[in-house]
């Protein structure tokens, strides 16, 4: 890519300008963050966050997934982007992918009878018997993962969204989603580690010309909406296959570093690819066994995990030791070699932004904070995260941004945790920047780069299932979600699932071969990771209207993205 161009000044306006509502925050207008001593970042991101303008941020994130102009409504309008401009991505190659991975947003959003005609038009005029070959990965977290969160709203007795009950409803949507997840089943089949083929035909199962090689995310991280059907069903075939597949990576880890690689042989278990990273073809993988044991209560997924993160910290970390105090270069994970833990490349990508939220659920926030502060100052710095960046170079080495959710999602877990007005801020500017820079006629586009900011003819579905869900969730504070009493989960692709006791009682005692019945229920109010109770209260309450992150750290990590 061209050299980026020269770099801002670090506490400028924020890379798509602060005028749009940033003058609720000056004095007269509201806001309290100027009156607040101290330096640039203090006076810049500290003190009160007006209620008003949360209010017309929440509308602003509502008005990005409703869509532009008069009479729009909602995804199944989306219909301008170009029909010819479809990847590998698309699981039903038209709109119905978007419609359907839209559906529980609508429900979040309160509103109702646009979720009912949603849910009305899904079951009216989807169909998954046809000829066409999807990623099992994709079609899983987007599709199956979307017909059950749509389910469970809809069936909950207590509908803490409003009425989103469908007249008539006859389990259409968990019919659909059993539908189609046996049509993936064909995918674990012949393959001799379990590990199960990336792709398989709707109608005709794996095909035959496929490659016998998949990521470690694509392959393990299916085991929370497999397990969900499975026990919505009482049916232990998809949860099982799905625990048999993240069974057998875990066993191909490395015996010298306890770390997995990237990309396997689904026949041999050989690694073709030896990065072990947080970013694409790892991510989800870690993220499914820490939700994957929330959700089931399952104690070895939880045992998993720990020693996966254990792993993690001692052979992809680097920098200082402590987030917040302490010499030395701000904490980083890095790409390493899966046998060696030898440094790969010096490229991290947009992907690894969500580890911070990660962090978040396991208690480990002092590290979320310094990681999330290190991906907030790239997007200072272009208005958007390059899908991958070169932390020496300091420039994009991949410059396209395709409307990607895991910055956004870190920021509202880290508001969640901490409270800190802070990430209010750090929402609004991504939101400014999403409407400078991706608005087009009839959504929103895709960066094809983050230093020229022109525009691809393409709307990813996770735009929004994940990015504005989440952005007008940090904005919205009386969310239901966050006051019924009820405790839900998110999916990696940002669905939400209710936590509780029916998905932790399995109706059925299998156990995987070579194996002895050793597993062990966990009840939810038990609910611990290794670090847990170690780390959760490490952010005193007397920092919650201070910085997060101290402003010589900022300051520091502003200057290793070039801001200053």
């Amino acid at each position: 890519p061209p050299p980026p161009p020269p770099p801002p000044a670090a506490l400028g306006p924020p890379a798509a300008g602060s005028s749009h509502w940033g003058s609720l925050l000056r004095p007269g207008g509201g806001g309290g963050a100027e009156a607040a001593g101290g330096d640039d970042y203090e006076r810049r991101y500290s003190g009160a966050f007006p209620p008003q303008l949360r209010a017309r941020l929440r509308d602003a994130a509502r008005g990005m997934f409703l869509g532009p102009g008069p009479g729009a409504a909602g995804p199944d309008a989306r219909l301008c982007f170009s029909s010819s401009n479809l990847n590998i991505n698309d699981v039903l190659g038209n709109y119905s992918l978007t419609l359907i991975d839209a559906l529980d947003t609508l429900a979040v959003m309160g509103n109702s009878s646009e979720f009912q005609k949603a849910v009305k038009l899904v079951i009216d005029t989807v169909s998954f018997d046809k000829d066409s070959t999807v990623q099992v990965f994709e079609a899983t977290i987007r599709v199956l993962g979307s017909l059950l969160s749509a389910h469970i709203i809809i069936t909950d007795s207590k509908q803490p969204f409003g009425d989103m009950t469908i007249k008539d409803y006859d389990n259409e949507l968990l019919h659909m989603a059993h539908d189609l997840a046996v049509r993936l089943l064909p995918a674990f089949e012949n393959t001799k580690t379990g590990i199960p083929y990336p792709r398989v035909n709707l109608k005709k199962g794996v095909p035959p010309d496929s490659h016998n090689e998949t990521c470690t995310a694509g392959a393990g991280s299916l085991l929370v909406e497999f397990g969900i059907l499975s026990r919505l069903l009482g049916d232990s075939t998809f949860e099982w296959v799905a625990r048999r597949a993240v069974k057998a990576l875990w066993s191909l880890r490395s015996n010298n570093t306890g770390l997995l690689g990237n990309v396997v042989n689904i026949q041999t278990g050989h690694w073709v690819g030896k990065q072990s990273g947080l970013g694409a073809g790892s991510d989800s993988f870690y993220e499914y066994l820490l939700k994957s044991y929330i959700l089931f209560g399952e104690k070895e997924d939880l045992e998993m995990f720990n020693d996966a993160y254990r792993n993690i910290q001692n052979h992809l970390r680097r920098g200082r030791e402590a987030c917040n105090e302490g010499e030395g270069d701000p904490p980083l994970y890095v790409n390493v070699n899966m046998f060696t833990g030898q440094l790969m490349n010096t490229w991290i990508d947009s992907l690894q932004a969500f580890f911070p939220g990660l962090q978040v659920l396991i208690g480990d926030v002092e590290d979320a904070i310094c990681l999330h502060a290190f991906y907030y100052a790239i997007w200072k710095r272009y208005g958007a995260l390059p899908e991958r960046y070169n932390w020496q170079l300091q420039a994009p080495d991949v410059p396209f941004y395709p409307l990607r959710p895991e910055l956004v999602e870190s920021t509202y877990l880290l508001y969640q945790a901490t409270k800190n007005p802070f990430y209010l801020h750090v929402g609004m500017d991504i939101l400014q920047s999403l409407e400078k820079y991706t608005k087009a006629k009839c959504g929103y586009a895709t960066l094809h780069h983050v230093v020229e900011k022109t525009k691809e003819d393409r709307m990813e579905s996770f735009f929004l299932s994940e990015t504005c869900k989440y952005l007008y969730l940090l904005f919205d504070e009386e969310n239901p979600l966050h006051k019924s009493g009820n405790k839900y989960m998110f999916t990696t692709e940002g669905h939400i699932v209710s936590v509780d006791e029916r998905f932790r009682n399995s109706l059925w005692q299998d156990i995987l071969p070579g194996e002895e019945d050793s597993t062990e229920k966990v009840k939810p109010n038990e609910l611990k990771a290794g670090n847990f109770s170690s780390n959760c209260n490490r952010v005193p309450d007397e920092r919650r209207y201070l910085l997060p992150l101290k402003s010589n750290y900022m300051r520091q990590i502003d200057r290793m993205v070039g801001l200053i």
